[in-house]
């Protein structure tokens, strides 16, 4: 029988919709983040770093380009005869075939594979995170104070607090009360998502709340265990750690990559974050382009001016162009003669000349004020932007669009447009 102290199992099925447009056709752990990573390759690197050889990746929404480009692991040292990384889908049983309903129902389908590897403990973790963390450290501590499940948490702001599930602890790190999302919080230790369960205690846990609609970690599993008097421990980590989950917290992430000394160093010789990335040329920057304060992705062509921006591989920006504060991902191409500033416009997007996008004063979006509440234009894969426009501040576009889409060659602020068959 196969025995492994630890494994992982990564939840990577979200649709992460206060993405907007970014994620209309792709899952949230597959869009691309600082140039040439996409944001799982953050806990898959995490893992083989920590010493964890098998991991568990449950997909539901989109998965298409998240299986691509995890395939069988080669990148992060994940493909193994043993262990490994192994994709993990919503699968049909004979009496019913049924999506993952809630994190906690989504690991409870996967039992059986858990059972092959009679782990000792049980690793979670959310697939939408940035951060490094090292989870040997988590099981060590997990271990000394012989705990049942440690959840790990980071200090909040206590203004933020209400966002999180929050925990209060005694002076043991042991966990007295777990409060969801608390409108008044009583500690500002909040949840990250990543949690060691002594795997016998996670699978009575499964199986007993089994029936339950919705099954999830936070809501249902965590109080569970405390009811029933196990030992839930919260350890404390202090490094960079961001939930890039809103277009403003994206990106914010990708901007903080480019100051002159980076926060979150994603270049580190000892901790190395890993991606799937081909073999691609090296980039092109012609003589009459300027490039400050940049990530530029391999394989690209500048003609133009580019400023504080991340830009991915394979992105051409045509000559007079300037870019600003952007976030360009791989494959788009930029048209001569354009102002950009302020954008994010994802993968394979093609911008013809003379286009000047993030121009005008904010407006609230008139699309969804809550998902696109930041003076960012946010423009879809694959979408195509005809010459000669402008487009304002706060803007989604997605879909092949034409001139007669811009009304007197403009889309003004706060507006949309989103092409039949694509989702907003």
């Amino acid at each position: 029988m196969i025995k492994k102290e630890m494994i992982a199992m990564l939840l990577a099925g979200g649709q992460g919709s206060r993405l907007g447009v970014l994620t209309s056709k792709v899952a949230k752990p597959a869009v691309a983040f600082g140039g040439k990573y996409r944001i799982i390759d953050f806990p898959l690197s995490n893992c083989i770093n920590s010493g964890i050889d098998t991991v568990g990746v449950l997909t539901q929404y989109q998965p298409l380009r998240l299986n691509t480009h995890i395939g069988i692991g080669i990148p992060w040292d994940l493909d193994r005869n043993v262990g490994g990384v192994s994709v993990l889908p919503p699968y049909e049983k004979s009496e019913n075939s049924e999506w993952y309903t809630g994190t906690a129902n989504a690991i409870y389908q996967n039992l059986d594979y858990m059972e092959t590897y009679n782990p000792d403990y049980v690793l979670i973790l959310s697939g939408d995170h940035i951060y490094k963390m090292d989870y040997e450290v988590m099981l060590d501590f997990h271990k000394e104070n012989n705990a049942d499940v440690t959840i790990a948490v980071m200090p909040v702001p206590i203004e933020e607090a209400s966002r999180f599930g929050i925990m209060v602890t005694d002076e043991d790190h042991r966990i007295k009360e777990f409060e969801e999302k608390p409108e008044k919080p009583s500690s500002n230790l909040a949840s990250m998502g990543i949690y060691i369960f002594s795997w016998p205690v996670l699978k009575e846990a499964l199986v007993t709340l089994s029936e339950q609609p919705g099954c999830d970690f936070g809501m249902h599993i965590i109080p569970y265990c405390h009811e029933q008097g196990k030992r839930l421990f919260a350890y404390e980590y202090n490094g960079y750690w961001k939930d890039v989950g809103t277009l403003g917290s994206y990106w914010e992430a990708n901007m903080e990559l480019i100051d002159i000394i980076p926060e979150f160093n994603l270049y580190e010789e000892f901790w190395k974050i890993y991606t799937n990335a081909g073999s691609i040329a090296p980039q092109y920057i012609s003589e009459d382009s300027h490039v400050e304060k940049s990530i530029i992705g391999e394989s690209s062509e500048i003609c133009g001016k580019v400023y504080s921006s991340v830009i991915g591989a394979d992105v051409k920006i045509g000559k007079g162009s300037v870019v600003k504060e952007s976030i360009i991902m791989q494959g788009a191409e930029i048209g001569e003669g354009c102002v950009i500033e302020k954008a994010i416009i994802a993968e394979g997007t093609k911008i013809g000349r003379n286009v000047t996008i993030g121009k005008g004063e904010f407006k609230p979006s008139k699309l969804n004020a809550k998902v696109y509440a930041f003076d960012l234009a946010t423009i879809g894969e694959n979408s195509v932007i005809p010459d000669n426009v402008t487009i304002g501040k706060n803007t989604a576009i997605t879909g092949e669009t034409v001139p007669e889409d811009y009304p007197d060659g403009r889309l003004e602020s706060g507006d949309y447009i989103v092409k039949a068959g694509d989702r907003e």
